[in-house]
């Protein structure tokens, strides 16, 4: 549990940031609500209890649920229909979803709910707060939503943790909720009117997913631009199409920003200057010479995103809202996950490409008719294999990811007997990024072991600064590789250092989620 003696994390409902948002991501924060958001979320509890006590039907507060909600439920009943509906839609199958993911989930939702909109009482809100800053990790399995009534199962199976049923995860070990709860002094909840309704209408799982995904995918974007730098050095390509006058004319800001970044980390480049003259080739494969076209535009997309998803993450997605003010409480569709669903599927789209464009630079690598290096990036080609094969799994895993790439907002099945016709199918397509995170990391992993090996061929001559900055982190890890050698455990200590972050320390103008924001 961390302290609550600590600077806490105090975040305004409806004005979290991506930086609080990453925080939260990256460990366990101390996390309060600002004070001045408790009288909206009692005066929207007073109208939900008022409309309970009375005699119109109101859905969730007084109704059946989906296409029961033409069955009124008597007064006396409403709390046995709040906890069977968490009971009910409990059904999620599959691993559990990570520590970092439900963290976002909850405070997400505390966030959500204490906006003043959803109806529910102090007490609810205190006790996600409580879970999440005692470290609790409610266990939600990660299948079973479609994104469209919100993500129903896994954010049932986190209310079921609150309520001290189902299962909560203690430091690694999968303990009974009730057990968690009771040794963290945490009293289980009891939901009144409209509760269980608010806590699992949402979007929060989907848009935790897809936060999870994009924050995972920050160091692996930095190393594929550092590491899409060395291979042009590897290859003695040029600097010319990264002119900064060729990317204002056609004015696309990520294309601009990409090839200012190439532009700096080959400055100084004593392999650029070795070819400047009498180097007969006219122009670079595209996979060098349309990188910030190509890397430009992925980056749009992911700018695109963070803000589609910093939205979410701030919204009011339960049904109905209570809109207090006014004294009415209306049904609509903030639950239906489509805006979700469509970052993630451009989300998707970019990873494929950062990955696609590095397998094409691997295949100009190895090939010495396009690169200039030795047949497969050996001494003694032949006998020695090289890249070929570590090639080979790069390819295999750019194809997968094509095929993960292929959109998911693009289904729909009808669910609650058709009463919830479309559905974003949002809570996959951010689930199946993570995947494909792992496959881009592993693919320049590969890169990056083969541009090195491209760069010591061209000894004594240095690149520039940054990049052999880049060498030196992965030399300190893997040697040059004289002769053929077991590979795998070069790929997987390479592939840490590209998940690690290390590489974005030598990008210091460059920061991909504050570009973002």
């Amino acid at each position: 549990m961390i302290s609550s003696t600590s600077h806490p994390l105090v975040l305004t409902p409806g004005h979290l940031t991506i930086e609080q948002l990453k925080l939260i991501h990256q460990n366990q924060q101390f996390i309060a609500l600002q004070d001045g958001c408790r009288p909206a979320i009692r005066k929207s509890q007073l109208l939900v209890e008022a409309y309970a006590n009375g005699d119109d039907p109101v859905y969730g507060v007084n109704t059946g649920f989906g296409k029961l909600a033409n069955q009124r439920i008597n007064k006396a009943q409403l709390q046995t229909l709040q906890l069977n509906l968490i009971r009910s839609h409990s059904v999620g199958v599959g691993e559990p979803l990570s520590a970092p993911i439900i963290r976002l989930m909850m405070a997400t939702k505390a966030a959500s709910l204490a906006r003043g909109h959803s109806g529910v009482r102090d007490i609810v809100i205190d006790t996600l707060l409580a879970v999440h800053n005692a470290g609790l990790i409610p266990d939600v399995p990660s299948q079973g939503s479609v994104g469209a009534s919100g993500d129903l199962a896994p954010l049932a199976h986190m209310t079921l943790a609150l309520l001290g049923e189902g299962y909560i995860w203690v430091n690694g070990i999968k303990r009974p909720a009730l057990d968690a709860l009771n040794e963290a002094g945490i009293a289980p909840l009891t939901l009144e009117a409209k509760e269980g309704l608010a806590l699992i209408n949402g979007t929060q799982t989907s848009t935790a997913l897809a936060l999870h995904a994009l924050f995972r995918f920050e160091p692996v974007f930095d190393a594929g631009l550092l590491i899409g730098a060395l291979t042009i050095d590897a290859t003695r390509g040029s600097d010319g199409p990264f002119d900064a006058r060729i990317h204002e004319l056609r004015g696309q800001l990520g294309q601009i920003e990409v090839a200012r970044v190439y532009r700096n980390l080959l400055i100084g480049s004593e392999i650029r200057n070795s070819h400047r003259e009498g180097d007969d080739r006219v122009q670079d494969p595209y996979c060098l010479r349309c990188q910030p076209q190509v890397v430009g535009a992925c980056l749009d997309q992911i700018k695109h995103a963070i803000k589609i998803l910093t939205i979410e993450a701030n919204a009011v997605t339960d049904n109905p809202l209570v809109f207090a003010d006014d004294g009415v409480m209306l049904s609509g569709g903030n639950f239906h996950a489509e805006p979700v669903a469509l970052a993630a599927d451009g989300l998707a789209l970019a990873i494929a490409e950062i990955g696609a464009i590095a397998e094409r630079r691997i295949a100009m690598l190895i090939d010495s008719n396009v690169s200039q290096l030795p047949p497969f990036l050996t001494k003694d080609a032949g006998l020695n294999s090289g890249f070929m094969i570590a090639h080979v799994t790069a390819a295999s895993l750019a194809s997968e990811n094509k095929s993960l790439a292929h959109p998911a907002s693009v289904d729909s099945l009808p669910t609650s007997a058709n009463q919830e016709d479309h559905v974003s199918m949002a809570t996959f397509a951010a689930r199946r990024l993570q995947s494909m995170v792992s496959n881009t990391a592993y693919i320049l992993s590969i890169e990056w072991l083969a541009a090195a090996q491209g760069i010591e061929f061209l000894r004594p001559l240095q690149t520039s600064e940054a990049l052999e900055n880049a060498m030196s982190i992965l030399r300190k890890q893997v040697s040059f590789m004289d002769q053929d050698r077991w590979l795998s455990p070069d790929i997987e200590a390479a592939a840490i250092l590209v998940n690690s972050g290390q590489l974005s320390k030598l990008l210091p103008n460059f920061h991909l989620v504050e570009e973002m924001h």
